[in-house]
């Protein structure tokens, strides 16, 4: 099965270079280093590596307090983190810098994979949520390479799925070392593919331990008292397409009953700034961008945030957070960042991404739901407007961050276990 897997991902082979070509028209940090893409790697590389893989920005983030804590415990071990995305790649040379060596993942075809463990020889592979390669998790058991999965999750959509798949899936779960589930129900659905039932554990969600820095506080209210001056603000943040319009229509409805109201703008992906800032220009929005800004006041409508790694300062600048993705069928984002920080959060009807996290702020009353653009307007305005209504919803998410973290401990001491 994993053979002829390999001969259809060797046949797509050109479709995935085409692909690499048209996200480049927008995006042309994916025309650069294709031969990562398929294993070819420089001489100069580091072997005997700790190895973590993270998709895309939103595993990247919540893999750096994993990363450092590991790297604390390992000095003299050099670090590999791979990512797929150019915007990953950009997030993890911006927050590890020269701690950690960084190249792209190649595809999961059968030499590429060969050519990636051959050249850097990982002594484990760590892999954010739930990438299941087939040729990457063979490659790993074939070199004696422990491979662990963190902060694993699998929605019961994506389990009917690999169900499908039968006993090839059963042979590919059985290449992996262990599980580190985010919740129980995940990893009875790990079991129920064919998982060993000693293969899993359930050690918490990474997310809730997040990293905040100190001086995030005060430089976020020299923000408010000095760009915002103090104005009324909330921030959509992640953002994608389609998802935009629907945050200004809600923002026009918003500004009839508080004119003065500011929106903080943060689309998901850096190639979408440019057509952010001009579907904000059509709706007759005025705009301040954050890359133009000089630090003076900002006395637009919208300030669009075109800059990678600077989402949790704003999160504390802002009144009212809307976590996007959550009114396109996205699957929502990371909804903890703003509770983190005592900030009540909004976020729309497709949070499939975030179900049980997404159900859990809700019950705590940190949350609310909402359907529409008509709803995120009536729901944002009645916020603004009620201080102690914040001030309750953005205590009972702080606690509930706090009351959960404590797994980057657990699972580092995994990663221990399986390095000795």
């Amino acid at each position: 099965m994993r053979l002829a897997y390999s001969a259809l991902l060797y046949l797509a082979s050109p479709f995935l270079v085409l692909r690499l070509l048209m996200r480049g028209r927008k995006a042309p940090a994916y025309l650069n280093r294709w031969g990562q893409r398929f294993g070819f790697y420089g001489k100069d590389q580091p072997q005997g590596v700790i190895w973590f893989h993270t998709v895309s920005v939103g595993e990247a983030e919540a893999a750096f307090p994993l990363i450092n804590k590991v790297l604390e415990q390992n000095p003299d071990t050099p670090f590999l983190v791979t990512t797929t995305t150019p915007t990953g790649s950009a997030r993890v040379k911006a927050f590890l810098g020269h701690r950690v060596h960084h190249v792209y993942l190649p595809y999961d075809l059968p030499g590429a994979m060969r050519r990636f463990y051959r050249r850097f020889k990982p002594k484990v592979a760590i892999i954010l949520e739930t990438e299941i390669w087939p040729n990457l998790l063979y490659q790993a058991k074939r070199n004696n390479v422990p491979s662990l999965f963190v902060n694993a999750r699998l929605s019961e959509k994506s389990t009917k799925g690999y169900a499908r798949l039968g006993a090839f899936m059963k042979q590919t779960l059985g290449d992996i070392t262990h599980v580190c589930a985010q919740a129980d129900t995940a990893a009875a659905r790990f079991v129920q593919l064919g998982l060993p039932k000693d293969r899993v554990s359930v050690l918490g969600n990474i997310k809730f331990d997040i990293d905040m820095p100190a001086s995030l506080k005060e430089q976020a209210e020299a923000i408010r008292r000095d760009w915002f001056q103090q104005r009324p603000s909330w921030i959509a943040a992640s953002t994608h397409d389609g998802e935009d319009e629907q945050v200004l229509a809600a923002f026009a409805l918003l500004k009839k009953t508080i004119p003065n109201v500011l929106l903080v703008l943060v689309p998901r992906h850096p190639e979408r700034f440019n057509d952010a800032a001009k579907i904000c220009k059509s709706k007759g929005f005025s705009v301040t961008r954050r890359s133009e800004h000089r630090g003076d006041v900002v006395k637009s409508d919208v300030f669009l945030l075109d800059a990678m790694g600077e989402l949790k300062l704003y999160y504390a600048t802002v009144d009212v957070a809307y976590v996007g993705g959550s009114l396109v069928p996205t699957g929502g984002h990371n909804m903890l960042e703003p509770a983190s920080l005592a900030v009540p959060i909004v976020f729309g009807p497709h949070v499939f991404n975030f179900v049980e996290i997404s159900e859990r702020l809700l019950s705590y009353g940190a949350a609310i739901q909402i359907s529409n653009a008509e709803d995120l307007a009536r729901v944002v305005t009645d916020l603004l407007q009620h201080s102690e209504k914040r001030s309750s919803m953005g205590a009972a998410g702080k606690k509930f961050v706090e009351q959960n973290n404590g797994a980057v401990n657990a699972v580092s001491t995994k990663i221990q276990t399986l390095l000795k």
